[in-house]
């Protein structure tokens, strides 16, 4: 009975500490997937229509993870079009945040509630979409490998996508 009640004990400390130490996101990161780009001029447009768009963010990204949010930062535009990195900004207490992203004309709305699983924040963002068409649900998982890698996996419908960056 005792041994029985110390080894609950001690798997309820376990599974405590291990929430709590929540991997730490902050920092500038940049892509290191090696899967190499592929020119249209050489595999024609008709290739380009299908595939993903990897973590949907760019080849460089910026993390500020607060205690009370996350704010992600990365370059959409080139910098020839003399526009500012977009800034997403989410709340980590699981609350909705909305983020609106200004393209072309008009703004784009998100809607997006962040969730640890474990070691893995979660992002599930809601995409508005054209009058007459469904929302799109888009899941980033975010967590560090053994190597210290941010590893972003993006699941669009029943499409998943691995995308790598390491701290600059």
């Amino acid at each position: 009975m005792r041994m029985s009640l110390r080894l609950a004990c001690l798997m309820a400390f376990a599974a405590v500490s291990a929430g709590a130490q929540r991997p730490e996101l902050s920092g500038e990161w940049v892509r290191v997937d090696s899967t190499p780009g592929r020119s249209v001029a050489a595999a024609g447009d008709a290739a380009f229509r299908r595939g993903d768009m990897g973590s949907g963010w760019s080849a460089t990204v910026g993390i500020a993870q607060r205690a009370d949010s996350l704010i992600i930062e990365y370059d959409f535009f080139s910098s020839y079009d003399l526009q500012p990195r977009v800034r997403l900004a989410y709340a980590l207490n699981g609350a909705e945040s909305r983020n609106g992203v200004m393209l072309g004309h008009s703004e784009y709305a998100q809607r997006a509630r962040l969730a640890w699983q474990d070691n893995v924040l979660v992002i599930t963002t809601i995409h508005s979409a054209p009058k007459g068409a469904e929302p799109v649900e888009v899941r980033q998982a975010l967590s560090l490998d053994a190597s210290g890698a941010l590893v972003v996996d993006v699941t669009r419908g029943a499409n998943t996508v691995r995308t790598t960056y390491r701290r600059k």
